[in-house]
């Protein structure tokens, strides 16, 4: 597909797609931003920085962190705006705000745990692409996924599995990723999906049948 195709037909995730590269290349070249853009529980719970509940979407710590974020959107995202389109002529608007409120709500409950933490920062897409990701399983949730590019599995299982790793490693991972970030926005996305097409959760269930 042409970028003018993409444009025209998907344009919301296109839009987030270009912006979301840029701005997280710039902040690479511009360490100083990192403080600034990164989500800071401890200041958003006392009413400071609260637009770090966006701009820590559109930043990401390294390249890797980044072109995994971004290739997970660009074969969903896309996908999903594309079906949302067809259902509505409200699609694109759907799929903007799945994004965004994704991207918002699934730091909640971080913003919550970490209040207390002047140390804990977070940053990245990872919430609202999650959003994205178990929208689009609702709509095809017999869709074959490569984990880690070689591991078969069909979406429902990853699914699954996805959500048990996430209440397991925000309990007792010792890393640096935002669990719960993971597992709010899957969550945020099968919810809002489910919210404005009710009829989805018979198409799931008709897919094993």
């Amino acid at each position: 597909m042409e970028i003018r195709e993409y444009l025209i037909n998907t344009p919301v995730a296109s839009l987030i797609f270009a912006f979301t590269i840029v701005t997280s290349i710039y902040t690479f070249s511009n360490p100083h931003l990192f403080e600034k853009f990164m989500l800071h529980p401890y200041r958003v719970s006392r009413g400071q920085r609260l637009y770090t509940l966006i701009t820590s979407g559109l930043i990401h710590r390294d390249w890797m962190h980044l072109l995994f974020n971004m290739f997970t959107f660009y074969f969903f995202g896309f996908a999903l705006e594309s079906i949302f389109a067809s259902l509505s002529a409200w699609g694109h608007l759907q799929f903007a705000l799945l994004y965004v409120l994704g991207l918002i709500l699934s730091d909640v409950r971080t913003v919550f745990k970490e209040r207390n933490n002047p140390h804990y920062y977070s940053l990245g897409a990872s919430g609202a692409i999650s959003a994205v990701l178990f929208s689009f399983i609702l709509f095809q949730p017999m869709t074959m996924l490569g984990i880690f590019l070689i591991i078969p599995m069909p979406a429902w299982l990853f699914a699954i599995l996805y959500l048990g790793y996430c209440v397991w490693a925000s309990k007792n991972a010792r890393d640096s990723i935002n669990h719960d970030a993971h597992f709010y926005g899957a969550v945020f996305g099968i919810v809002l999906t489910l919210l404005v097409h009710p009829w989805v959760i018979q198409h799931f269930i008709s897919q094993f049948t």
